[in-house]
């Protein structure tokens, strides 16, 4: 199969490039290689005769229609995207850019290309979203896929926007669009802006690290390698115009994160006082959703997909994979 990946120079899409490769497709990875992006991301498969490299915006209509028509591919796995909440508060323009307008071009194109092709032809168009589309929740419950869209924040706002054009043009337009909204992904090679990576930066450093607000809201956890094996499950054998919610049931509280990080980091790499010394709370950010959770009975149950590492075991291996690699953690 051939696959098109945007945004597959950053965290999650280089380690689906990994796992698409390893199950013998072939790969076009478009990366427009903005800060978040790393080529080194992409190392093991750089030189693979079933890999291609291509620098481009996906706003970039016509390189786009372009890229289509040269390698004619049987699916495209869409995860480009601006992410980070605190970028959005202060510069949506790029979020609203990215996230809504070069997902509207994606889909044009797609249309453009399976217009010149017969009705046989099989083609996927899989978008990967977020769980914050659905906005906050209280103590209790889980999002699932008919959970109403609530998002608080630009960023959930924009990836909410571009969810309903996908929905849309599966419901005009009869595209073979399938979308997916995960709870937040942590491991290797995660850039440094994130929650995790941020936490064990600042406290390698000896720095302050900053806790929002009280540190109590709470997020639901999922290791990337399991992300993108739910990812091609749904390649596979995912349904035309389905969503499919992948969550893995770890949550907790971000003081409750900090502080477990900093106790692993107290056994891995002593020092005279504990890390936990570090943690100091700050001004909460703007809009700050409660608490994430989600419910994945239904890719269970259709796909039979289940999350095989644990959080404590993963969370472990993170931390000494960024002890290894300190170029990961020069942002912060």
């Amino acid at each position: 199969m051939k696959i098109i990946i945007t945004g597959g120079a950053g965290f999650i899409g280089s380690s689906l490039i990994n796992l698409l490769i390893k199950k013998g497709h072939t790969v076009i990875n478009i990366d427009s290689l903005t800060y978040a992006g790393n080529l080194k991301n992409l190392n093991f498969v750089e030189k693979h005769k079933n890999y291609f490299f291509i620098k481009s915006n996906i706003c970039n209509k016509t390189k786009i229609l372009e890229i289509f028509k040269k390698y004619n591919p049987n699916a495209i796995m869409h995860l480009a995207a601006e992410t980070h909440v605190d970028n959005s508060i202060g510069k949506p323009n790029t979020f609203i850019r990215t996230n809504i307008n070069g997902t509207y071009n994606l889909l044009e194109a797609v249309r453009n290309f399976l217009s010149k092709k017969n009705k046989n032809f099989k083609f996927k168009f899989i978008h990967i979203s977020t769980d914050e589309v659905y906005g906050s929740l209280a103590s209790i419950g889980k999002f699932n896929e008919k959970t109403p869209y609530s998002p608080n924040s630009p960023y959930s706002a924009s990836k909410a926007a571009s969810d309903h054009l996908v929905r849309a043009w599966y419901k005009t337009y009869k595209l073979p669009t399938i979308i997916t909204n995960c709870s937040n992904n942590y491991g290797p090679r995660q850039f440094p802006e994130k929650l995790i990576p941020v936490i064990i930066s600042r406290a390698i450093k000896n720095k302050q690290i900053p806790i929002y607000g009280k540190g109590k809201n709470i997020r639901d956890w999922i290791h990337v390698q399991d992300h993108v094996d739910a990812l091609y499950k749904i390649l596979v054998k995912g349904k035309i115009g389905k969503t499919y919610n992948i969550g893995s049931e770890n949550e907790i509280s971000n003081i409750d994160l900090a502080k477990k990080i900093c106790t692993l980091l107290d056994e891995i790499k002593p020092k005279k006082n504990s890390y936990k010394k570090q943690l100091a709370f700050v001004k909460d950010r703007l809009g700050h959703d409660y608490r994430y959770a989600i419910n994945s009975n239904l890719i269970k149950k259709e796909l039979a997909w289940k999350p095989k590492i644990k959080f404590n075991d993963g969370l472990k291996k993170t931390i000494k994979w960024y002890l290894k690699n300190h170029s990961y953690l020069k942002y912060k």
